[in-house]
């Protein structure tokens, strides 16, 4: 079998040379320095963006050296609040909860009531006591004033009688003097006979009278003076009538105090937000039977929001009060708040754990301890929560 073999026709110029044999001679140098030109644009495009690429990262890592330079970085903080534990201070039956989660109260807001009827009545109780003393102490102090007014008068009155008294016995001591001695005169003229008896025996009439009027003064002085002691025997009521008066008194006084004490645990039953802020969980229910210190919710003050933040030992020396400090949270990542650092904790966040590490087995592995720090900070829009995750960079330069 034959093979036929076709060929492509071909022309002849002038000069006797094949015009496709040259076309083609002509077009292949030219296809081949395009393909380099573009291959030389590529290379040169590329390395252009390495070096810039390369100038980037230099910046980015001078600016991160920098960064480290100046600042210290802590990931390990977050938004700190006082949480306040409400609990009770009485007990009783909880006939009503007033707030749910998420509440805001503002202070004296009412949280929740305990049932007071017993309360009540006891306060009544007291009242009435109260009413009763203040009516036995006028009563007691009417018969004070009563019995001071009849001892005084009695009184005056004996020392008034005491002084006629003692007046007359002066008076008859001299009137007995002169009778005694018209007496003795009357015998030494009776014994001389110049007296007649009837003289004689009308003085010694007169001289008895005197001295029965003698002893009858003397026993007035002793009757009056007798008036007089018991008189002021009768004035010891008064102190009597006082110590009585000075135990009401005291009495009394201990009834207000208890009466306060249950007027006091009378307002605990009712139970109030002590300041503004923001119920976090509730831990009963109404209908409950409560004891004193029961926990009943958790609330904090969303104005008053702070930063805990833990920082290495070995950084610690750089830490400073008054510092500024960047703070991102985690929540909002398009904002940057700015705080200020206010304390610098005195001892290492790991005496407080409960679990402290041991070392049983004598192998010991240093680790890098971290102090705490308070950062304050300027709450947003109530954007801040406790608990929130946050990283600080504090401007140590």
């Amino acid at each position: 079998m034959s093979t036929v073999t076709q060929h492509p026709a071909t022309t002849t110029d002038k000069n006797g040379t094949d015009s496709d044999s040259k076309g083609d001679a002509t077009l292949q140098p030219n296809s081949g320095k395009n393909d380099d030109g573009a291959a030389q644009k590529l290379k040169g495009s590329k390395r252009r963006i390495a070096a810039l690429f390369a100038v980037i990262l230099c910046i980015a890592g001078a600016y991160w050296i920098l960064q480290r330079y100046t600042h210290v970085y802590t990931e390990d903080a977050r938004i700190a609040a006082d949480m306040i534990d409400i609990s009770s201070t009485s007990s009783g039956l909880l006939v009503d909860v007033a707030v749910s989660t998420g509440d805001s109260l503002s202070s004296g807001d009412i949280i929740a009531s305990i049932d007071d009827r017993e309360r009540q009545l006891k306060i009544q109780e007291l009242q009435e006591n109260l009413a009763a003393v203040d009516a036995e102490y006028a009563t007691q102090e009417a018969m004070m004033q009563m019995v001071e007014k009849q001892t005084d008068g009695a009184l005056e009155s004996a020392k008034s009688q005491k002084s006629v008294s003692q007046a007359t016995l002066l008076s008859m001591a001299s009137e007995l003097e002169f009778r005694s001695n018209e007496w003795k005169r009357a015998q030494l003229l009776k014994d001389k006979n110049i007296i007649s008896q009837q003289g004689w025996e009308s003085a010694q009439t007169q001289f008895r009278k005197a001295k029965q009027s003698h002893q009858a003064a003397t026993s007035g002085v002793a009757t009056t003076q007798a008036k007089l002691v018991e008189a002021q025997a009768d004035q010891t009521q008064l102190k009597v009538l006082e110590s009585g008066l000075l135990k009401l008194k005291h009495q009394r006084a201990a009834l207000a105090l208890i009466l306060a004490q249950q007027e006091v645990e009378f307002k605990d039953l009712t139970i109030r937000a002590p300041h503004d802020g923001i119920v976090d969980k509730i831990f009963v229910d109404t209908g409950e039977f409560i004891q004193p210190g029961r926990r009943l919710l958790l609330m904090h003050n969303p104005l008053k929001v702070w930063v805990s933040a833990n920082i290495k030992e070995t950084q610690i020396r750089h830490i400073k009060l008054g510092q500024t400090v960047e703070i991102s949270v985690d929540a909002y990542p398009d904002t940057i708040f700015t705080g200020e650092i206010i304390r610098i904790g005195d001892s290492a966040t790991s005496l407080y754990s409960l679990l402290p590490s041991t070392n049983p087995s004598g192998n010991f592995t240093k680790v890098t301890q971290r102090l705490p720090i308070k950062i304050a900070i300027q709450q947003q829009d109530n954007l801040l929560k406790p608990g929130m995750m946050v990283g600080v960079a504090i401007n140590v330069r």
